[in-house]
């Protein structure tokens, strides 16, 4: 005489309880992945003129200039923050404002006009960009900006009067 041997049969709760801790760890995998994948691209920000416009006036920019800086931050580095640009002249440009390496950040350790690491201006902690912005700008104007102090001088300036 042969015994059969029935596999063990879970009762309808357990199941259930199976399959919540198998979403559950699906879910947990899923945020995990997410939160490396922005973790790997530097929380990088993309602002819209309106959200950046009241960022501007919340660090004290002139109210009567905010239409100038939009535009140049929106010619320079199309309002994201994590945007750095390669010059043919040996130079880079860094995050939102499109701050140089020329003289006001050094690649890789403290230093220019703004005593700052140029790798700094490519986040979403605006504060230190803003800081060296406004030492640009009280040293030298928009003309540190050229290329666009040129494009938003020629073009009417964007409409915020809706922000």
């Amino acid at each position: 005489m042969q015994l059969q041997r029935t596999a063990p049969h879970a009762s309808v709760p357990e199941l259930d309880m199976r399959r919540t801790m198998e979403k559950q760890t699906k879910l947990v995998f899923l945020i995990v992945t997410l939160a490396l994948i922005r973790g790997c691209s530097g929380h990088a920000r993309t602002f819209t003129r309106c959200q950046l416009s009241r960022e501007l006036l919340r660090y004290n920019f002139p109210r009567s200039l905010i239409a100038n800086w939009v535009c140049l931050i929106e010619h320079a580095s199309g309002r994201t923050t994590d945007k750095v640009t390669n010059h043919n002249n040996a130079y880079t440009s860094y995050g939102l404002f499109q701050i140089n390496n020329k003289e006001w950040c050094k690649k890789g350790r403290k230093g220019g006009h703004c005593t700052m690491k140029c790798e700094d201006l490519v986040n979403e902690d605006l504060a230190d960009d803003v800081r060296c912005a406004k030492r640009i700008y009280d040293r030298v104007g928009f003309k540190a900006w050229p290329s666009s102090y040129a494009y938003c001088k020629e073009k009417s300036l964007p409409d915020l009067s809706r922000c």
